[in-house]
């Protein structure tokens, strides 16, 4: 059953919003300046989630973050500055314009901070100054991309959840124990997440004597435990946790984990962090139209085009059935010039 539904959950996502992801992709591919390498290491990590327990680690994390790799998902970075907390990787996944929002933060007030980023996410142009750790979803038409502009990239599927995403690059980045906060995925009465929250400041501006904040918050709650995606989030989570090494715990109360784990004091002792973050710089002016060119070759390429239709026809042709390859060629070129004049007029 939870099979079921995360698969009926996916092909609703792809159909609300794969064209959006292939735009985000193109667009931030004209953006892009310097790629972020980087060397393991094993420090401990703490990825924090927006989840209402963080709040209760945050002093836990502030103590620490000296001597851990602090990996904070987007809807995180409000809270972790507001407490005087500077991540030092910013992860962010979500191709939704409403995951904007998230990120405007980070550019007020963790500019100090790298950004991992899947190409599909909605990214503002700011971020065009920043090293990104490029995040490859493992789909055969990413995989061209990267391939045809030799970009460095670490693989990481989709997960549905950016915490998921982060806990997957945590393992890549680091050999040490990885602590989660904020990775609730439920309700605590009618607080569905940390404070101060981005979206927040939506139900202030729309409140009024007929519609108060602690009514908006009390409606947004019930419709979160009714919609069931807190359930099939934690649900894979328990799954994924069986297949990962028994080195992630959290640091909050959570329903996933059945029991919290503090932070060891030895792991705070004498290993400093540093050194394993390295910029590149990529010649991006022709990033775009080349990825369009190496998708047409593709398509044309009678071993590849059946598998680039069938990731791609969805996304770009939900409501269409058999998609040809000569139509979803005229769409990807459509779609890169679109992003590419869009960005020549700012």
């Amino acid at each position: 059953m939870d099979f079921l539904k995360r698969t009926d959950a996916g092909k609703r996502t792809v159909t609300a919003f794969g064209r959006r992801w292939v735009r985000n992709f193109f667009k931030n591919l004209g953006n892009i300046q310097h790629t972020l390498l980087y060397r393991k290491t094993d420090i401990p990590v703490i990825i924090t989630g927006s989840g209402p327990g963080l709040e209760k680690a945050l002093p836990v994390i502030q103590k620490s973050s000296k001597e851990s790799l602090v990996l904070a998902a987007s809807s995180s970075v409000l809270a972790l500055v507001n407490y005087g907390i500077t991540p030092d990787l910013i992860i962010t996944a979500d191709g939704s314009s409403w995951a904007l929002r998230h990120i405007y933060p980070f550019f007020r007030t963790a500019a100090n901070s790298a950004l991992a980023a899947n190409l599909c996410a909605a990214l503002p142009s700011q971020f065009a100054g920043l090293p990104v750790l490029l995040i490859n979803d493992g789909s055969f038409w990413q995989n061209i991309v990267f391939h045809e502009l030799a970009l460095p990239s670490v693989l990481i599927a989709q997960k549905g959840t950016v915490t998921a995403t982060a806990a997957e690059l945590a393992l890549q980045l680091s050999g040490g124990n990885i602590f989660l906060a904020g990775t609730d995925l439920s309700v605590q009465d009618i607080r569905t997440h940390v404070r101060p929250y981005s979206f927040d400041q939506l139900l202030f501006d729309s409140a009024s004597r007929f519609t108060p904040v602690y009514s908006q918050s009390f409606i947004r709650s019930g419709l979160l435990k009714d919609g069931g995606s807190f359930e099939i989030y934690a649900a894979w989570f328990k799954n994924a946790l069986a297949s990962w090494p028994r080195r992630i715990f959290s640091l909050t109360e959570s329903s996933v984990f059945e029991n919290k784990e503090r932070l060891p004091e030895e792991n705070n002792r004498g290993s400093k962090k540093g050194g394993f973050f390295e910029a590149s710089r990529a010649e991006s002016g022709t990033f775009t139209k080349r990825a369009a060119f190496a998708l047409a070759a593709a398509l044309k390429n009678g071993e590849y085009s059946s598998k680039l239709i069938s990731e791609l026809s969805p996304m770009l042709f939900p409501d269409k059935k058999d998609v040809t390859a000569s139509e979803l060629e005229k769409e990807i070129f459509n779609i890169a010039a679109l992003e590419s004049a869009l960005a020549a007029n700012g």
